[in-house]
């Protein structure tokens, strides 16, 4: 205890004065930052975006012939997912195809003039070149389409941001299976059923990140998506493929 000389009070020391006391921040100050969960950064999916009825056009073939059945499916599968609000779609499939088969016809057409202006036997070296050229270019296509292609229908990617730049890309395939593969117990006996084949891949970093990864396969009737006079019940259809395609969203195979 000390008294001042010029007041004349008494001044108290306290024990902790003097010292430098450092203060020690509560777990509940400090900032842990975690990373977002794959959850909270999913997309919308397409069940989530409606289509109004007034947008569509109505689809009507002859329900008897299968190859129509499925080029209309794919068709509806087009549209609905290359939606500006849902995915882009790739047409590098279709432009291979077209480049290669373009490259044929001006290879065969330029023989074909060339054999014209040119007389018989200075224009077969030419001639002969040109034709194998176009077998070769004709066997590529084929070849692409078979191998690579495949059964491929519908190739997109989009691009989010949620925190981060978030990838997704989507390819589906389709096929018709015959009545006796049928998977579906609602489709008749004598009823073909579409399959579709859906694969998803949802990443960030350029890629070098996975967030999710699914694969999902389905087959039903189409009778259920066709009537008797072959008119599309298209609002049943996209909630068949908008179920599937959110189950690979979800990560899900099957």
């Amino acid at each position: 205890m000390a008294r001042s000389k010029k007041t004349g009070r008494t001044e108290v020391d306290s024990p902790s004065a003097g010292i430098n006391s450092t203060r020690t921040p509560s777990p509940s100050a400090s900032h842990t930052r975690t990373p977002p969960s794959p959850e909270s950064e999913r997309p919308a999916g397409p069940l989530s975006i409606t289509v109004p009825s007034t947008d569509r056009d109505v689809v009507k073939l002859n329900n008897a012939n299968a190859t129509e059945l499925k080029n209309a499916c794919d068709d509806a599968i087009k549209r609905y997912l290359s939606r500006p609000e849902l995915f882009k779609q790739s047409h590098l499939h279709t432009d291979v195809r077209l480049g290669l088969g373009w490259l044929s016809v001006f290879v065969a057409a330029g023989a074909a003039l060339y054999g014209y202006k040119v007389e018989f036997e200075k224009s077969k070296p030419v001639v002969s070149i040109g034709l194998v050229v176009y077998i070769f270019l004709t066997m590529v296509q084929t070849l692409y389409a078979y191998f690579i292609e495949g059964n491929t229908i519908f190739v997109g990617k989009r691009k989010t941001f949620s925190k981060r730049i978030i990838t997704e890309r989507i390819h589906l395939t389709s096929m018709t299976l015959p009545s006796s593969h049928s998977s579906s117990s609602l489709s008749p006996s004598n009823s073909p059923s579409y399959q579709l084949a859906v694969s998803y891949v949802r990443s960030t970093n350029g890629g070098k990140s996975l967030l999710a990864k699914g694969r999902t396969k389905a087959s039903k009737s189409y009778s259920s998506f066709f009537d008797e006079q072959g008119t599309m019940d298209q609002d049943a259809f996209e909630r068949w493929v908008g179920e599937l395609v959110e189950q690979g969203m979800d990560g899900k195979s099957a």
